[in-house]
């Protein structure tokens, strides 16, 4: 039983390669306010000081048994990397997108060997669909002659819209079939019909690529489709529930993402706190709150609040990296991550006052950046009927 008990202590190793991480957000940090206001503009996949950044850092310790592993590690190097900054990235990563993910978990051998050194974003939002993506309306229909797919609908909100090279698509070969009808396709930038009008316009993560494609009578061969099947269920969601699937990793990276953001508004308004000398007693305990200053208490309750998602999330990521389902606990970590960093990110600009909310600080960005936390792969709202129909047994037709 040992063997399976949840330790998020963390190693030597672990300190070291997520300080590394912290040390690139510094640098980060410099070109932040820049990109965001800038918003047209694309970050650099590298900046300036990278080369010389790599060239002079200490080498990283090999990682052993007894260090954090997979998906865990995985989430904690996204904390740190948005602590950093949400968008910007010293060295960016172009080889995995949302794209890739459902291609790992969906797509055939074949389709996985051809497709994967590729930067795949994933289409599924619409203008009439959003939180429900069994309401999609964009049409594939299977040209028998030619063995073509014909796709034909508009898809915006598309994450690394601009970089990718192709997209996974969500389109429904028949509408009357429900979920069932909706398959997932592979389209290569480039491809007749397949258009990339503009980047999109946002309140936060305005750096952040996010485009909107248009399918214009788009042809594809028959074997872009997301792993060959072109049945249609009677009794079942198709090939939509295990599309599906490939949430339950992206949403615990999505609540990672905000919770960088959140850590570090935590960290400088701590360090703001104790410069001007307000003591953050962490002895006083639940009955001696009423001891310490307003903003000491109110500190000390964001930051446990933060201490809760980040669990939830990182249990989430061990339940993963254990082959255990994670449905559920990934709809419970993105929900409370989605709440948390608002709460946090806007309770410490409250906090801090009138410095707080103007840009001579990052806060009010993070707060901005933040806010997408709870609502994109999927809002807090559909992650409480998730956790609605898990805990409860409810069916969809009940929550409706």
């Amino acid at each position: 039983m040992e063997k399976d008990m949840i330790d998020f202590r963390l190693t030597e190793t672990d300190q070291a390669r997520l300080a590394r991480t912290f040390a690139e957000g510094e640098i980060i940090r410099r070109y932040a306010r820049e990109v965001d206001e800038n918003e047209a503009e694309m970050p650099p996949n590298v900046l300036p000081e990278a080369d010389e950044f790599y060239a002079n850092a200490e080498p990283l310790p090999e990682v052993g048994p007894e260090d954090t592993q997979g998906p865990v590690m995985m989430l904690l190097q996204i904390m740190a990397g948005n602590w950093g900054d949400y968008s910007v990235r010293l060295r960016r990563n172009t080889s995995g997108g949302l794209g890739n993910a459902a291609l790992s978990a969906a797509g055939t051998d074949e389709q996985k060997e051809k497709w994967g050194g590729l930067l795949l974003s994933m289409a599924i939002t619409e203008p009439g669909c959003g939180s429900d993506p069994s309401r999609v309306s964009t049409t594939a229909v299977l040209d028998e002659e030619t063995n073509e797919w014909v796709l034909n609908g508009e898809k915006i909100f598309v994450t690394t819209g601009i970089r990718a090279d192709g997209v996974v698509m969500w389109a429904t070969i028949d509408k009357s079939a429900g979920r069932a009808g909706i398959k997932s396709f592979l389209v290569e930038k480039g491809t007749p019909g397949f258009e990339v009008p503009h980047k999109e316009k946002k309140l936060g993560i305005r750096a952040d690529d996010t485009a909107a494609y248009v399918f214009k009578d788009c042809r594809i061969p028959r074997e872009n489709l997301l792993g060959l099947d072109e049945t249609i269920p009677k009794s079942s969601s198709g090939g939509f529930r295990g599309v599906m699937k490939t949430f339950n990793m992206t949403r615990p990276a999505t609540a990672a993402m905000g919770l960088g953001c959140a850590w570090a508004a935590i960290d400088l308004t701590r360090e703001a706190l104790e410069e001007a000398g307000v003591v953050l007693d962490y002895t006083a305990g639940p009955g001696g709150l009423g001891r310490l200053s307003a903003a000491a208490e109110k500190f000390m309750r964001l930051e446990a609040l933060f201490e809760a998602s980040k669990l939830a999330t990182l249990q989430c990521g061990w339940m993963a990296g254990k082959g255990l389902p994670n449905n559920m606990e990934s709809s419970v970590c993105k929900a409370h991550a989605g709440g948390a960093v608002r709460q946090i990110t806007q309770g410490c600009i409250e906090i801090l006052g009138s410095i707080g909310a103007s840009r001579e600080l990052l806060l009010e960005k993070w707060m901005r950046d933040s806010r997408i936390t709870d609502i994109y792969e999927g809002t807090g709202e559909i992650q409480r009927l998730i956790i609605a129909r898990g805990l409860l047994d409810y069916t969809r037709q009940d929550l409706k």
